[in-house]
């Protein structure tokens, strides 16, 4: 490559590519886009299993304060022999004026 400088400041250069000595196998390297599925799938399983801890926890949370209402109305209430419901509907009207 030879640069020639010119009296108007415009360069010249001869472009010659340059060629290795030896030729030599490129590295493999791991795609990024794999690292990303990597990490995308870590953080859905490790999401998936705080769920499910959280959802068995509040369900056992629940299933506690069930037992204790229940210990409590049984105690205090008589026996319930039957049991009917009804549907009512009620209208409040005003004046005709």
């Amino acid at each position: 490559m030879e640069a020639v400088n010119e009296p108007d400041g415009i360069e010249e250069v001869d472009a010659v590519p340059v060629l290795a000595d030896e030729a030599r196998a490129l590295q493999r390297t791991e795609p990024a886009g794999a690292v990303v599925v990597k990490q995308a799938a870590a953080v859905a399983a490790t999401s998936f299993a705080a769920g499910v801890v959280t959802v068995a926890a509040v369900r056992a949370g629940r299933a506690v304060r069930a037992r204790r209402r229940a210990r409590r109305k049984a105690s205090h209430l008589p026996p319930v022999l039957a049991t009917r419901s009804f549907l009512i509907d009620v209208h409040l009207l005003g004046s005709r004026d």
